[in-house]
């Protein structure tokens, strides 16, 4: 019963996290991704603030300068993202962005298996961002500068978690970022007057695509294995593409599809055998 909880909560979580990202989207006409983006990150610094509640008199320069790490590729990762997914769509956004955690599982790997799950991945990237005439080049950019942002933040969300206790140190990097967010929330929001309802989209993306996934993330670590959580992250490229369909009407074509699940198989394999040679 634990197992089909934390399953449970990881299909949950997913569905949260892109459900999050297309509400958001929503609200680019009116507000531009960066305004959304600032809505976003202010609603994560509330919540994960009144989660983890950091004490920040008490952190070490070191700390501080991880945190600070952690802040500017958060929001580097989020602003990147927005853009990429107002440009060239949620499901192919998303999938590229999903190279940061793929290229962090095969970092410093020797296994013949992981280069050809690294070969696999990047002819699908080839075939997504094939030249055609409507090809969005800077959108392809922005989303794997996103992965590469994720993958800076996974990297320094495990030293961050380490070195300060509890949810300490993550609630004081969205905390700043949401600072750092404040003079470009001000000037978005100022070039694009919000409504209710654009405002509402952008609240509701920084409670599902932020608040609501880490605390399902949480609670299905403590009722399924470290390495089946991570096979499971990589059915949210596929969330994506549906949910990108289903909620904001976006198509990608047959061979975009057959890329998207290349990608995601890649990552799964790879983890997956990683974490049973671990084990």
């Amino acid at each position: 019963m634990p197992r089909w909880r934390g399953v449970a909560l990881m299909l949950g979580s997913g569905l949260s996290n892109q459900t999050g990202a297309a509400v958001a989207a929503l609200a680019f006409p009116v507000l531009g991704p960066a305004g959304v983006v600032a809505v976003r990150q202010w609603a994560a610094a509330i919540v994960l603030g009144a989660v983890g509640r950091p004490r920040f008199g008490q952190f070490t320069a070191a700390q501080w300068r991880l945190v600070a790490g952690l802040a500017l590729v958060f929001a580097g990762m989020n602003l990147s993202l927005y853009v990429a997914i107002d440009r060239i769509g949620l499901g192919l956004a998303v999938t590229l962005e999903f190279l940061g955690p793929l290229t962090v599982t095969l970092a410093g790997s020797r296994r013949p298996l992981d280069l050809v799950a690294a070969l696999a991945a990047a002819g699908a990237v080839t075939v997504l961002a094939r030249p055609t005439p409507t090809t969005d080049y800077l959108g392809i950019g922005l989303a794997l500068l996103a992965a590469l942002c994720w993958g800076c933040y996974i990297l320094l969300n495990r030293a961050v978690g380490a070195r300060l206790p509890g949810l300490e140190g993550s609630a004081a990097a969205a905390a700043l970022s949401g600072t750092l967010y404040l003079p470009v929330g001000v000037w978005a929001l100022t070039q694009h007057p919000p409504t209710l309802a654009a405002l509402g989209c952008a609240l509701a993306a920084g409670v599902l695509s932020s608040a609501v996934p880490f605390l399902a993330d949480v609670l299905a670590l403590r009722r399924v294995p470290a390495h089946f959580f991570g096979v499971f992250m990589s059915v949210n490229p596929v969330f994506a593409a549906l949910i990108g369909l289903i909620v904001l009407g976006q198509h990608i074509d047959a061979i975009s599809w057959v890329s998207v699940v290349v990608i995601v198989s890649a990552n799964a394999l790879s983890v997956h055998t990683t974490s049973r040679t671990i084990s």
